[in-house]
């Protein structure tokens, strides 16, 4: 299933994320922008450490990502190093545009790695 995912991400902008709430207990998705590094995906929250969704994944962080038709559950880990968290970035605004990026990400000290195992 693993592999599925990583064929629909060729061309994907973004994908859909589904994370569980951390007091609801119920899923919620979203849609969300990525960069892949071949096994493993790197997603930065819109609101950094105040985003709903990156705080639900460090309470459950089980996490569903769907692209093109094709969806995998796996275990997402939380980046706080503002080293990793910035070189993530970077990657973001090497794929979305700088100008997007500054646009939309209001606070960039967070991002999620995910494994595609």
């Amino acid at each position: 299933m693993a592999n599925d995912v990583r064929d629909a991400l060729g061309n994907a902008r973004e994908i859909e994320i589904t994370v569980t709430g951390r007091t609801s207990g119920r899923e919620s998705s979203r849609p969300v922008w990525f960069v892949q590094d071949d096994d493993r995906l790197y997603l930065v929250p819109v609101t950094g450490s105040d985003s709903d969704w990156f705080k639900n994944v460090r309470k459950t962080p089980t996490i569903r990502i769907a692209a093109n038709g094709a969806a995998v559950r796996a275990s997402a880990i939380p980046i706080t190093d503002a080293a990793r968290v910035e070189g993530i970035v970077g990657r973001f605004r090497d794929k979305y545009g700088a100008d997007q990026v500054q646009a939309h990400y209001t606070k960039r000290d967070v991002a999620v790695e995910v494994p595609l195992r």
